[in-house]
């Protein structure tokens, strides 16, 4: 298991896997992924509550982990 202060080696592919399956599909910006050993940590901006939710799903299939918290913010079309 990793910890919160020593992110897996893989975190960034994990996290470039989760933006290119959301290509398309959803509307998110400023996109993080924090890996824990409880699971994954979703954060950034979202264009709508759909959004949101797909991003969460698309997290929890790529990377196998459960959802610990998702933080992305509705904020409706990016200025």
């Amino acid at each position: 298991m990793t910890t919160a202060n020593a992110p897996p080696a893989d975190t960034e592919s994990l996290a470039s896997l989760v933006r290119q399956r959301l290509v398309g599909r959803a509307h998110v910006y400023d996109r993080r992924l924090v890996v824990l050993d409880q699971g994954v940590v979703l954060e950034g901006r979202a264009t709508c509550y759909y959004a949101k939710q797909v991003a969460q799903h698309v997290a929890m299939a790529v990377t196998g982990l459960p959802l610990v918290a998702n933080r992305i913010e509705v904020c409706g079309e990016r200025s």
